[in-house]
């Protein structure tokens, strides 16, 4: 299922793993995830990005093995019973292919397609991308991030992966772009990011932003714990998409809908 165009979009976490920073272990049986997909569905969540391998900071790898056997049956299980997009938050060419034969309908990529196969395999499958920025990997990526200038070096970034897809056979309008918040940045580099969101918008795609529950809203309200997060996420993304951000990724469905009911109102929107 193609993601429908509105003014913004809210996909909801679900990851089935034991191990993801916020949720681990919450959804890792089919039935959990499922419940907690019906939930935020209720809760007008516009896509379910289901990940079956934690890209936190230090994050083990998972083999491919192992994350098909997470993922495949909650996504089969998902396009069964509910109508609409689901999404699948992956680096490897085989999950992507099998996920999307399952009833995804989205590659969520924090790799940008740089694996091996994985740019030939999403041009094969036709399906919309995400290609997040990332420095470096989740193993390694907050040791010590530097940049030139972090916006523009982003932007370079994503100007070769866009030429690259265009180039393997994949159309410009199915591509999304993220900046990749805490994805090898520090907390300073998150900052100007968000700030300078709107710059991003050069390239005339869909632009994701995923700062839910992250190191950075913690750090900015004193060391918060995940669980107590939920205003800063909130704030967070309402500050991307006052900024430009056409899909905001969130864990906490219902609160990001509140907020942006209210600015979709004050900006004298249709309420989503």
């Amino acid at each position: 299922m193609a993601i429908q165009s509105a003014s913004t979009l809210i996909m909801g976490v679900l990851n089935v793993t034991p191990d993801s920073f916020s949720d681990g272990g919450e959804c890792f049986n089919i039935n959990d995830a499922i419940a907690n997909a019906k939930q935020m569905i209720a809760q007008g969540v516009d896509i379910i990005d289901v990940g079956g391998e934690s890209t936190r900071p230090g994050a083990k790898a998972v083999s491919e093995a192992d994350e098909i056997s997470r993922v495949i049956p909650v996504i089969k299980a998902l396009a069964d019973e509910v109508d609409i997009p689901i999404s699948i938050d992956t680096s490897k060419p085989q999950v992507m292919k099998l996920a999307v034969e399952a009833g995804a309908s989205i590659v969520n990529d924090v790799n940008a397609l740089q694996t091996d196969g994985a740019i030939e395999m999403v041009a094969s499958l036709q399906v919309d991308v995400c290609l997040m920025h990332m420095q470096g990997s989740p193993r390694t990526m907050q040791k010590n991030p530097e940049y030139s200038n972090v916006v523009d070096d982003i932007q370079q970034f994503f100007q070769q992966r866009i030429d690259a897809c265009i180039k393997a056979g994949i159309l410009r309008d199915k591509i999304i772009l993220d900046p990749g918040f805490g994805f090898g940045k520090t907390l300073e580099h998150n900052l100007e990011i968000l700030r300078r969101f709107d710059e991003f918008k050069y390239f005339g795609l869909r632009l994701l932003a995923g700062l839910s529950r992250k190191s950075m809203i913690g750090v900015l309200l004193n060391d918060r714990d995940v669980k107590g997060r939920v205003v800063g996420s909130v704030t967070g993304a309402i500050i991307a998409v006052q900024n430009g951000a056409n899909i905001v990724r969130v864990h906490d469905v219902l609160e990001t809908k509140d907020a942006l009911s209210i600015l979709q109102a004050t900006n004298g929107e249709e309420i989503g």
